[in-house]
């Protein structure tokens, strides 16, 4: 899959944006994984006293269920391991 490892921008039916690594699809289980995950909150999508605050907490990893996602998109892709022969792979984390 070309976009493992790319950072992406996902949004939920409930209008919470997260960012991270995509680490897995699973299209057995309809699910979507996410690495090293930001969590913005709604970002004024609800337009109401429900807004949800972004949280400077970063996630090891969070699973989504397919029919819960309401956007998804490519930041940045990741084409450096655009290779068939890797089955796998866990960058080192960039230092700043």
């Amino acid at each position: 899959m070309p976009y493992i490892g790319s950072k992406i921008s996902l949004i939920s039916k409930s209008d919470i944006r997260y960012e991270g690594i995509l680490y897995t699809i699973d299209p057995n289980e309809h699910t979507v994984s996410l690495s090293n995950v930001k969590f913005f909150g709604t970002e004024g999508r609800r337009g109401d006293d429900k807004e949800l605050p972004p949280s400077d907490e970063i996630f090891e990893y969070i699973i989504f269920r397919g029919s819960d996602i309401k956007d998804l998109s490519v930041i940045q892709s990741n084409t450096t391991l655009n290779d068939p022969a890797i089955i796998d792979a866990d960058p080192r984390p960039q230092q700043q």
